[in-house]
């Protein structure tokens, strides 16, 4: 071949070679690298969309799967096995919504509101304000109020989904969300100064002959973080982030787990002004850390719950006692923050995406000696919140590998949507949380991909915060059995273990 002819041979085979390179997309994965994925029935998610608007609690069967396993429970004996059915909050009281993207919009309102009063109440401890500290509403009393409301940056939170527990003696049953964002247990009660409207009938105190008012110098009444006094006895208030609020007189009572035992002198308040997003339930279950939670005053060693999909009229179970923790689930270290005793951290050590570790720098999941950052597990908030640095690379991994899919406008605190409107599948790269003693937890894509409309269209459901804190929300536990095991300070995550 002759020089000339050889060079434009060169030259050719040159021009192929950028070609072919300057249109390979640059953002996708190396060709040699595995990415990991699981299939989003879009299909089945937009189905159960349409049927949740449509739920009715009065055409169901009642549930008979409640069990207690023993049949001389004490309240002191902290070997006490007890397990309790769960439900989503759309499959107790019925949905007024208009079509389900009005559901999702309040949920997501409902959730931001919580979170900003999460961060808020560790901000206050790591500040060491107390209640001391806090001062009265600057309102008008009026003479049938009980207690002078005052306002706090401090909130334990709304919780998502219900349990069934019977309050008095005799028991009456009542639905009572599930949180472990707080510590104080409550429920409505007769005479109403103003209740909000809950499925079961309001407590009436004076028919129980368990019921008894806590006095001011009691322990329990110290414990509160707001509390005053009236005839000697103790008053309670609880204030939310939106401006709800319960308060009213703190008791103990009966609290009993199916129909074969109970357990007596739990202290809870026993609220006759209730006012705000409350809509449902009776009232709250605290499972947080703190001395009046419901864990401790039932000296549990551990506890678990499974909560199902959001969107189902399913049900599982609240578990005391029970750890059982197999093979195939995933262990983490379980820490405290000694500035707030409520919260329940998990040691997590990154992410990653289609089986690949997102670079997350190591201190955004780290609680450090006073108090600030860490990740928390909390079933009382729905969407998991990272700090901005472990958000923006995580979405950027995510999007980078899901080119194939119509990316659609944001929705609310969402920033990362598509339009998967007209499939009946999609195959996504899988997410998973990186825990500190190696193991690894892959989330189901439902889990990380949730409709926002009945339409098609799908959210990333992760968002980014500025505070400090990370909380691992519900929808990524969906479906997973999580447990505490208060006494070896561990967590597990068991897949598909909600029956």
């Amino acid at each position: 071949m002759s020089e000339p002819a050889s060079k434009a041979f060169l030259l050719f085979f040159t021009l192929i070679f950028l070609f072919f390179t300057s249109t390979l997309p640059r953002d996708l994965p190396d060709a040699t690298t595995t990415t990991t994925t699981t299939i989003l029935d879009v299909t089945s998610s937009l189905q159960q969309a349409h049927n949740i608007l449509s739920f009715d609690l009065q055409t169901q069967k009642p549930s008979t799967h409640t069990t207690i396993t023993t049949s001389t429970p004490s309240f002191s004996n902290s070997s006490l096995s007890f397990s309790l059915e769960l439900h989503p909050r759309e499959t107790i009281y019925k949905i007024h919504h208009k079509d389900y993207k009005s559901l999702v919009l309040s949920r997501l309102h409902r959730d931001t509101v919580r979170f900003n009063s999460l961060t808020a109440r560790l901000q206050l401890a790591l500040e060491d304000i107390s209640k001391s500290d806090l001062k009265p509403l600057e309102t008008e009393i009026k003479p049938e109020d009980l207690s002078t409301p005052v306002t706090s940056g401090t909130s334990q939170g709304s919780g998502e989904y219900f349990t069934r527990v019977g309050v008095g003696n005799p028991a009456r049953q009542f639905y009572m969300v599930l949180d472990t964002g707080s510590d104080i247990n409550w429920l409505q009660c007769q005479p109403c100064t103003d209740c909000y409207q809950q499925t079961d009938p309001i407590f009436d105190p004076t028919a129980s002959s368990t019921y008894a008012p806590v006095t001011c110098q009691s322990q329990q009444c110290s414990s509160l973080e707001m509390s005053s006094c009236r005839s000697g006895q103790c008053l309670y208030q609880v204030n939310y982030g939106d401006g709800s609020y319960t308060f009213g007189d703190f008791a103990t009572e009966s609290v009993s787990f199916g129909n074969s035992g109970s357990v007596k002198n739990v202290a809870l308040g026993c609220g006759h002004d209730n006012e705000g997003l409350f809509v449902g339930a009776a009232g709250l279950l605290g499972l947080g850390g703190g001395p009046l939670s419901l864990t401790n005053q039932l000296k549990a060693t551990s506890f678990s719950y499974c909560l199902v999909n959001r969107d189902s009229a399913g049900s599982s179970t609240l578990d005391f006692n029970s750890v059982q923790l197999g093979v195939d689930s995933v262990t983490a270290p379980l820490m405290k923050n000694r500035k707030i005793d409520t919260f329940y951290y998990v040691g997590l050590s990154g992410m990653s995406v289609g089986g690949q570790m997102v670079s997350i720098p190591e201190s955004a999941f780290r609680l450090d000696e006073s108090g600030n950052g860490g990740i928390i597990v909390d079933c009382g908030t729905a969407i998991t919140r990272l700090q901005t640095q472990a958000y923006n690379p995580l979405r950027d991994a995510f999007v980078r590998m899901t080119q194939n899919l119509k990316l659609t406008s944001a929705v609310a605190l969402f920033d990362t949507c598509y339009d998967l409107s007209g499939q009946a599948s999609v195959r996504v790269p899988t997410v998973s949380f990186h825990f500190a003693d190696g193991k690894s937890w892959n989330l189901p894509a439902a889990n990380y991909l949730i409709p926002v409309d009945s339409a098609g269209t799908y959210c990333f459901a992760f968002a980014p915060t500025t505070s400090s804190l990370s909380i691992i929300g519900n929808v990524q536990q969906q479906g997973t059995r999580v447990t505490f095991d208060l006494a070896n300070n561990r967590m597990g995550f068991s897949p598909n273990k909600c029956q």
